[in-house]
């Protein structure tokens, strides 16, 4: 997986690409955890990301949490409808903000 983060209208944007998986998983929970506590706004770029697993879900479970705890936002976008499938099917399309 690739990762990196630009500043655009006010939010830091993680862009990720490839899978986020029991492998990648773990590379971008503290940069991401880092992101939203620093930044008032992060927006996690999907738009290259090909698949999600369980543990990519906790990740960004953890995010959100993370998000919520210090009065932040946390906000997906570009998510393609396969992994929009595994939000739905998982309940994440409820929990998460997918834009």
């Amino acid at each position: 997986m690739d990762i990196s983060a630009t500043d655009r209208d006010g939010a830091h944007i993680i862009h990720i690409s490839g899978r986020l998986d029991t492998l990648t998983a773990p590379e971008l929970e503290e940069p991401l955890r880092q992101a939203i506590e620093k930044y008032p706004a992060v927006v996690l770029d999907c738009e290259r990301l090909d698949y999600v697993s369980s543990a990519g879900l906790r990740v960004l479970l953890t995010g959100q949490k993370t998000a919520i705890a210090s009065g932040h936002s946390f906000a997906l976008s570009g998510v393609s409808d396969a992994v929009h499938e595994v939000f739905d099917m998982t309940g994440f399309s409820d929990i998460l903000q997918i834009d």
